[in-house]
């Protein structure tokens, strides 16, 4: 049901409601957004059509209440909150990188105890707050579907009438004192029951499909939190070999300095760049704690837990290529859920034309009067108790819901057309991840291959030129910094590798890489 906040104006014109721009706790919205199809169910209230019961004789056989307190789920609305609280994709957390990095030796993949990106997920599932509180737009549904499927009440009604003020003379004569009981009972002849049933029923297939977007998008903000551990602990690995590196030439120069090959200066340029290669490596440290905080978060995990948190993963692609990008295209059109929301929200939208249609006719009441007691009494005979049976038929005359069926029809072409636009959206999708994908790794191999071997051997002959007292330190600190810079794209291009490979998954809808 769609929140809205108003003043009412006092004057003669309508006003306008103000939406709200988000879903208020407590409130009916629903947190998962908009349902596809719901434009055909505004205004759906099954008792539109009719006004009040109307008596079908003199006198006041009949209760002059509205029929809305008869007919349940009278204000029965889907949930059509605006579709601003779906789970957005998180950016890549960041590490801010000081200092000098440099290539560690070997792949470090974790603990054998540390969590795997399959023991996060299940986790994930299991505790992740955000899920569980969407999780519970299903059971509201289901709920609807009750509220949807009850039937209307019958009104029991009593009265007396023609009751005097005082007494009934000659002079003042009037007719008996009359004491009525009657109950009315809706009849649903148009079956709105049924269809609003089936509305209902539908509204929740497309809560599902909703519920299991939200899982997909929370998933890759999963992945965006676990690849943010594994890239924070690769920058400290890469900070710590670069520390090693600077205390190695550091110890050399101290050396040479001993024998007059290498001036104070130089020594004091070297101990610079290991005190800011530490300060690098304290701040990388300080970055795995925030990153450690942020999957801990992702999980319902206790900060003090999380910040020893241990991964089990590493950055380097060890899979097999995905599927060419026809075929991931079509996968992403039967998997991804935000489709099948749209597919079954057409549905949605022609159960609601359905119920629009049933709603052009009112509910007929029959009215059962058991019991009419006349009190003959005043007058010296014997009084009278009768019966009476009656119907009323509201004529569909001037309203027939016009409006809604007429706004339902559109809320059809709508979906469809909102249908086709998230499908050419999500081939796009598709093909941008697989486009990265591809060239990530393509360049990422250039890397491996050719330019990170080529500057490190620079860096290693260099090195030893300058341990051996052949190479000035200006040369050297040049050449460290042009690996520096080497290592930093590498370990860069690493992440943004690994991510693509997070990013085809959610794009596809499945877990296509692992």
């Amino acid at each position: 049901m769609m929140t809205f906040l108003a003043r009412p104006a006092s004057a003669q014109a309508p006003t306008i409601p103000e939406e709200r721009s988000a879903v208020l706790p407590g409130t009916a919205g629903s947190t998962l957004g908009t349902l596809p199809g719901s434009a055909a169910l505004m205004n759906s209230d099954p008792t539109a059509t009719s006004g009040a019961i109307l008596g079908g004789r003199a006198g006041t056989s009949t209760p002059r209440v509205p029929t809305s307190i008869t007919v349940p789920g009278a204000g029965y609305q889907p949930p059509t909150a605006p579709a601003l609280s779906v789970p957005a994709i998180a950016p890549l957390t960041e590490v801010p990188l000081y200092g000098t990095l440099a290539l560690p030796s070997g792949a470090d993949e974790g603990p054998p105890e540390g969590m795997t990106f399959d023991q996060a997920l299940d986790l994930l599932i299991r505790q992740n707050l955000d899920l569980l509180a969407r999780r519970y737009e299903l059971d509201l549904a289901r709920a609807d579907v009750l509220t949807a499927s009850l039937r209307a009440n019958p009104l029991i009604y009593a009265d007396a009438q023609l009751v005097p003020y005082g007494a009934y003379t000659q002079n003042r004569p009037g007719g008996q004192t009359q004491y009525d009981v009657n109950i009315s009972h809706p009849i649903d002849y148009s079956r709105k029951r049924k269809y609003r049933t089936e509305a209902a029923n539908q509204a929740v297939k497309v809560v599902e499909a909703q519920y299991q977007d939200a899982v997909r998008l929370q998933i890759a903000n999963l992945a965006t939190a676990y690849l943010g551990v594994l890239s924070a602990r690769e920058t400290v690995r890469f900070a710590q070999a670069g520390l090693e590196g600077l205390d190695r030439i550091l110890e050399a120069s101290r050396s040479l300095g001993k024998f007059g090959n290498r001036t104070s200066a130089d020594v004091a340029r070297i101990t610079g760049q290991r005190e800011a290669a530490a300060v690098g490596l304290l701040d990388a440290r300080e970055g795995l704690r925030r990153a450690r905080l942020e999957l801990g978060g992702q999980l319902n995990i206790a900060p003090p837990e999380a910040e020893g948190l241990e991964i089990r993963a590493s950055l380097r692609d060890l899979a097999p290529p995905p599927p060419p990008g026809d075929q991931l295209e079509l996968m992403a059109l039967q998997c991804r859920p935000d489709l099948n929301a749209f597919r079954m929200g057409v549905g949605y939208a022609q159960a609601g034309l359905r119920l629009q249609q049933a709603n052009r006719f009112a509910d007929a009441y029959v009215l059962y009067q058991p019991y009419t007691f006349q009190n003959n009494s005043p007058l010296g005979l014997k009084s009278a108790t009768s019966y009476a049976l009656g119907v009323t038929v509201p004529l569909p005359i001037y309203n027939r819901n016009q409006g809604n069926i007429a706004r339902a029809k559109v809320s059809i072409d709508q979906t469809r057309v909102q249908l086709d636009s998230l499908e050419r959206k999500v081939r796009i999708e598709v093909r941008q991840a697989e486009q990265e994908y591809t060239t990530t790794r393509a360049y990422l191999d250039q890397l491996e291959q050719t330019v990170l071997p080529a500057a490190k051997k620079a860096l290693e002959d260099t090195r030893n030129l300058y341990e051996a007292g052949e190479q000035d330190v200006t040369t050297y600190l040049t050449v460290q910094k042009d690996y520096n810079d080497v290592v930093r794209q590498y370990r860069d291009l690493s992440v943004r590798h690994r991510r693509s490979m997070f990013g085809l998954n959610t794009a596809v809808g499945s877990r296509i890489l692992p």
